[in-house]
């Protein structure tokens, strides 16, 4: 575990609830453990289940407690609870890395940790005092925050009606009337920009993270296009899901950062930053380039750019060794699924 967990998996028999409800007992909740629920969720932590039980029964269970809606793909199976995990990470999108489990029952904490050795494994016995954790203590609390549960149930409505769909993807794609607003980060913004350089692992085109301050410094200067992109569509919205920062020299265009949430990653959000930088640098008649950091878990950003025209002469594939990438194409169009609202006339 290295960091912040985005989703926190809970056992239910003794730990949820006391008691083990397919022995009948009758189950009620942990005192006081609503709050903790509804106090991570208020803090953006997504939560799931992973629990050795009947389905139906708990499911049924959580609904008469009314907590059902706080869980998030929950699984409910006789199997691993470490096969359960990496579902849960699988269908979130997420990694083990920003994982929690918590169980009243040590072996089944010993089986994650020895599988998941990266998920941070809790004792039941502590729930009272996750909040107080470090680790369920998100640097900041921005407006997309207490929405992101709410943004998970829209996008698993979009993933069941994608999977009922007879057509392609791109055709699924050009039915959900995608909106995406590309604006300058202003000041008020930035606790969301920060939150997202933070949270933001496999799609993040260096890896490199920047606290409020240096972000606002980039907010004032005239040698840098600073952009966040927001997200909408028939379900809803995706909030602020994207940030870009290209530095401005007198002979090109350099982006410095691209990088998008997880939950877009086939939307084609990255693609679309990438076709306005184009347009900037192709009407103004600058060479563009882009900086690219081998993490081990961006390469997808190195394929983004590379299907976008971006080419990589250094030869050198070594992880954690900046690349400098050229664009060689000509003039580029957004995706046709997406509407680009260019926000503010932004300003070069």
């Amino acid at each position: 575990m290295s960091g912040m967990v985005k989703c926190i998996v809970w056992d239910l028999d003794n730990t949820l609830w006391d008691g083990t409800l397919l022995e009948g007992d009758s189950v009620s909740l942990k005192p006081g453990i609503r709050e903790v629920i509804a106090e991570l969720d208020s803090r953006g932590i997504l939560q799931s289940v992973a629990s050795r039980n009947d389905f139906d029964l708990a499911m049924e269970k959580l609904r008469e407690f009314d907590l059902d809606e706080y869980f998030l793909y929950p699984q409910i199976t006789w199997s691993d609870k470490s096969g359960s995990i990496k579902r849960i990470a699988e269908l979130l999108n997420i990694g083990l890395d920003s994982m929690a489990f918590i169980d009243d029952r040590q072996e089944e904490l010993a089986e994650v940790a020895s599988v998941c050795k990266d998920v941070l494994t809790l004792d039941a016995a502590v729930y009272k005092e996750l909040t107080g954790m470090d680790e369920f203590k998100p640097k900041n609390i921005t407006s997309d925050t207490g929405l992101r549960r709410r943004m998970y149930m829209d996008d698993i409505r979009r993933k069941d009606e994608e999977s009922a769909f007879a057509g392609s993807n791109s055709e699924f794609l050009s039915t959900l009337g995608m909106k995406l607003t590309l604006s300058k980060v202003r000041e008020g913004d930035l606790e969301r920009a920060e939150d997202l350089t933070l949270r933001t692992n496999q799609l993040n085109s260096t890896g490199i993270t920047y606290d409020y301050e240096q972000l606002k410094e980039f907010v004032f200067s005239d040698n840098h296009l600073f952009l966040i992109a927001e997200l909408e569509d028939r379900f809803g919205s995706y909030g602020k899901i994207a940030l870009a920062l290209a530095e401005k020299t007198t002979f090109a265009l350099d982006i410095k950062l691209l990088l998008t949430s997880c939950r877009v990653m086939t939307r084609g959000v990255g693609s679309a930053m990438l076709v306005y930088f184009i347009k900037q640098a192709v009407r103004d008649g600058l060479k563009l380039t882009a900086d690219f950091i081998d993490t081990g878990r961006n390469r997808v950003m190195y394929v983004t750019y590379k299907l976008m025209g971006f080419a990589d002469d250094s030869g050198d594939d070594e992880a954690g060794k900046p690349v400098k990438l050229l664009y060689e194409g000509g003039a580029r169009e957004y995706p046709p699924h997406l509407v680009v609202c260019e926000a503010d006339q932004i300003e070069n």
